[in-house]
């Protein structure tokens, strides 16, 4: 079944052309050679492609899936890997000799059937069936149908290598239960019930938990603020700033908001781009193997800080400077009760700067202060979560601002996203409503994350600075979050309900959170606690590290069976919640 249909769409283009080919060009010699080295390239490609996929088989006993995609974002490691492991010289010359071989002899065969002319309706019959076919076949098609034999070889020998690798490229998701290391569901409930967490399996028991009573505000607070902006900085580790001991004067302004507000010492990233950072900014859950959350399928209506926010009166928005189908952040954040205004809704005449990313960070800070003085006059309480890009390749900025021209790199980059942040922080003190708001200034992910390991941990650092001049008192907090607890934490500072919705903990409630950190890329899932580092790998292999608290450097160690639990049990909840609807909003929804 899956082979007829990618034998639909492989035939497809060949259908076509022998549709629309005049008579008088079928015996033609440029035909014929065309003919032939379409068919030796075909034939190539499929041969490697089957050992290619013989070769994934051998190693993860499955057909093609996200991990062979994961394998074309790291190129020079999987290529190193792949010349190191086979003799890809050899492989490939027999290939090529293979192929050569049974195009020679398929020739053979086609000269003997002589050409002839294709009257209109055959023509018309072909063409159909090279459009009609794939169409009908994939939209009946699904990975589903591969499931039911109860025996896991028998499910994915049933598939086809590129049928199921499509599917992947779509689904952007790696299967948690299929290749990585797991417990039962009991056990998983226990443990995170141990660690705090409650891991409440119905919609119901979560709309009964949100109807409880709102947090009361953190001792860190003199006064609960009314309004939230939340800042996630493109790829800003935090070693860049002065304030945590850069001394290359980048930052001047986050510095400053860092001394006279409450600064983060030890922040991780969940993950390696801006999707995985805005996952943990809005769902607060730990990173699914696979894609991010925000591009994956049926994701609409989740328990995010703004669909949460939402449902007790705030106007929730989601600003970003470029193009917002990118990453499918427009969809993702519609579809969860925010209000979305990127590039599109930027008026040309205030565009000073523009590059490939969008609109100079600076233009689009302006379009927050123009739309949130617009909401400041209907009196209700407002979320906005804007996105920054200016501190991305190419590094380009507008002149003037900076002591670096631009194209800066990345330092200038850095510097001028500073720029624009101090310039943003003193149009907003102009406004009335800057009294009452809590702004928030987190990297999405760190700049880089290549180091000696796969999880290099001081490359997930990142900064956090919490501002709000008369409501928040100004100081460092020294113990180690993840970026997961930033969403209950702000939830718990506006005074809201819904917290404990979340797998991240607040650092405002009444006991500290335990010091724990989620660090990830698409395939290695790493779980950092009491400076040791276990990390869960497809196949359902574990690793673990001893973490230098100083240096952040790792070394392998011996398997901690307690975290290796933790770090199971979290995980392991976490992709099957977002399976089963369990991050869906639990209450309004419902209701």
């Amino acid at each position: 079944w899956f082979d007829l249909v990618v034998a639909s769409v492989l035939l497809a283009p060949v259908l076509v052309y022998e549709a629309l080919l005049p008579d008088r060009w079928r015996a033609a010699t440029p035909h014929r050679w065309l003919r032939a080295c379409w068919l030796f390239a075909s034939i190539s490609l499929l041969l490697f492609g089957a050992v290619s996929e013989f070769t994934f088989w051998m190693e993860f006993s499955n057909r093609l899936n996200f991990i062979a995609l994961d394998y074309l974002i790291y190129t020079s490691e999987v290529i190193g890997n792949i010349r190191e492991s086979y003799p890809v010289g050899a492989i490939l010359t027999v290939i090529a000799f293979a192929a050569a071989l049974i195009t020679w002899a398929l020739l053979q065969w086609m000269r003997s059937a002589s050409p002839h002319a294709l009257t209109v309706r055959q023509r018309s019959a072909i063409l159909l069936l090279a459009l009609a076919a794939p169409a009908t076949l994939l939209s009946i098609a699904n990975v589903e149908q591969m499931e039911g034999n109860k025996n896991a070889y028998a499910d994915e020998l049933s598939g086809n290598g590129l049928f199921t690798l499509a599917a992947a490229a779509r689904r952007n998701e790696l299967d948690y239960l299929k290749f990585y290391r797991t417990l039962p569901a009991d056990t998983v409930t226990q443990t995170l019930s141990e660690l705090g967490i409650a891991h409440l399996p119905t919609l119901e028991m979560r709309r009964l938990s949100f109807d409880t009573d709102a947090a009361t505000t953190s001792h860190y607070f003199a006064r609960t603020p009314k309004n939230l902006v939340l800042v996630s900085v493109e790829s800003v580790s935090a070693s860049y700033l002065g304030s945590y001991g850069s001394t290359d004067n980048l930052t001047p302004n986050l510095d400053a908001l860092a001394r006279e507000g409450l600064r983060f010492a030890q922040v991780y990233a969940t993950g390696t781009r801006t999707v995985r950072g805005l996952e943990a900014l809005s769902l607060g859950t730990p990173p699914v193997p696979g894609q991010a959350i925000v591009r994956r399928p049926h994701n609409e209506h989740l328990a995010t800080l703004g669909e949460v926010l939402e449902h007790q009166g705030f106007d929730t928005f989601f600003f970003y400077g470029g193009y917002g189908y990118f990453d499918n952040m427009n969809a993702y954040f519609s579809a969860n009760d925010y209000r979305v205004v990127d590039r599109t809704d930027i008026p040309s005449d205030r565009i000073v700067f523009e590059n490939v990313w969008g609109v100079a960070d600076e233009v689009l800070f302006d379009a927050v202060i123009s739309n949130l003085d617009k909401q400041a006059a209907g009196k209700k309480p407002f979320f906005a979560h804007v996105m920054t890009t200016s501190n991305h390749r190419p590094y380009t900025y507008p002149d003037g601002r900076i002591d670096i021209p631009s194209p800066g790199g990345r330092k200038g980059a850095v510097k001028y996203s500073d720029y624009a942040i101090g310039k943003f922080i003193r149009d907003a003190q102009t406004r009335p409503w800057f009294k009452d708001t809590l702004f928030v200034f987190v990297a999405d992910h760190c700049a880089s994350v290549a180091g000696k390991t796969r999880l290099p941990v001081k490359h997930y650092h990142i900064p956090l600075v919490m501002y709000s001049p008369g409501n928040l008192k100004a100081g460092v907090y020294s113990p180690m979050i993840s970026q997961i607890d930033i969403v209950p934490s702000l939830i718990e500072a506006l005074g809201q309900r819904g917290d404990e919705l979340f797998f991240g903990r607040s650092v405002f409630g009444a006991e500290p959170p335990t010091e724990r950190a989620f660090i990830s890329n698409y395939q290695e899932l790493g779980y950092l606690k009491h400076n040791k580092l276990t990390v869960l790998l497809p196949k359902r292999r574990v690793q673990a590290f001893d973490v230098d608290p100083e240096t952040r450097e790792a070394t392998p160690s011996a398997i901690d069976p307690q975290l290796l639990n933790e770090a199971i049990a979290y995980y392991q909840s976490a992709s099957t919640d977002f399976r089963s609807g369990l991050l869906g909003a639990p209450c309004w929804r419902a209701a």
